[in-house]
């Protein structure tokens, strides 16, 4: 029987836990992260492995499931690929995957080597099927050798052009929500930073080497006009505006990140995050609603 002409229970995938991911990273990894998600030159708190505050950046998790445990580059394909397939999904095209939406929520800050034992604990909450696709909401949780947990970490992945059975809404999970941007009043922040031509290349040594982000003939395919930035460099760039315009800097003052991609981002792009304080979270944090603008085309990105 074909894949196209097969039928799917998608509501085996809901649930399913994958074997556990190790994962591993060292001081340099850190820095380096923190360059190819914009810091600049006085960041000494991510950027400078002497300096007494030194830290990682607090979203720097999301890179660790392309990284794993590995020093050198990544086989992208191989890793899109490969793994464990889950039951009930059909098979899909790591071409035609689009990342929709990205959070984390930081329980304990991550020590700046992480030492063996290391691992991300990876399910999948939710399973969505569309006339455009099925859209994947994974969780994983990172944990150290004690099975402590550090932070939690959702992702949600469009597969275009996926068919299973039709229709298809299923969650067991919770997804950090936030509040909408006001739209009586203008922004309390706005930090505007440029990306550089090289951006998408720093970033990808951090462990996501996706080829759309460095050969231009991919991208061009693909319908993008050749290279864009990650998304998840976009996600960082956004989340070191709300840090320094809000959180004077310190990682431990942001407790969840979320957001929702829209739009790419061309290495050399410049950035504008807008911010509004929406009200007292808990723990006596501060609710933060913003936007991220492409300032080269307009569009939120």
């Amino acid at each position: 029987m074909s894949e196209s002409n097969k039928t799917y229970d998608l509501a085996k995938a809901v649930g399913y836990e994958f074997p556990d991911t190790p994962v591993s990273w060292l001081a340099r990894d850190l820095v380096l992260y923190a360059v190819g998600i914009g810091a600049k030159k006085d960041d000494f708190t991510f950027v400078y492995e002497l300096d007494e505050s030194f830290a990682a950046f607090p979203t720097y998790p999301v890179v660790l499931f392309f990284k794993g445990i590995s020093q050198d580059v990544v086989n992208f394909v191989k890793l899109a690929a490969g793994g464990t397939q889950p039951p009930g999904l059909p098979k899909f095209d790591p071409n035609r995957v689009v990342h929709g939406a990205q959070s984390i929520e930081m329980y304990k800050p991550i020590p700046v080597e992480s030492g063996a034992g290391w691992k991300l604990k990876r399910k999948i909450i939710g399973v969505h099927e569309n006339k455009s696709g099925i859209i994947i909401d994974g969780e994983a949780i990172l944990v150290d050798s004690h099975d402590t947990p550090y932070c939690r970490m959702i992702s949600s992945s469009f597969n275009l052009g996926a068919k299973a059975n039709g229709n298809f809404s299923q969650m067991i999970g919770r997804i950090p929500a936030g509040k909408p941007i006001p739209k009586d009043r203008k922004p309390d922040y706005i930090v505007t930073e440029s990306t550089t031509e090289e951006q998408a290349i720093v970033y990808r040594l951090s462990g996501d080497y996706n080829a759309l982000h460095i050969d231009p003939s991919i991208g061009q395919r693909a319908g993008f006009g050749g290279v864009i930035l990650h998304g998840l460099a976009s996600y960082g760039f956004a989340a070191r505006a709300v840090l320094k315009a809000v959180g004077g800097d310190d990682p431990s003052s942001l407790k969840t990140f979320g957001v929702r991609f829209t739009s790419p981002v061309k290495p050399g792009e410049a950035l504008e995050t807008s911010m509004w304080e929406v009200g007292s979270g808990p723990d006596d944090t501060t609710e933060i609603a913003f936007v991220t603008k492409n300032m080269a085309t307009g569009k939120v990105s």
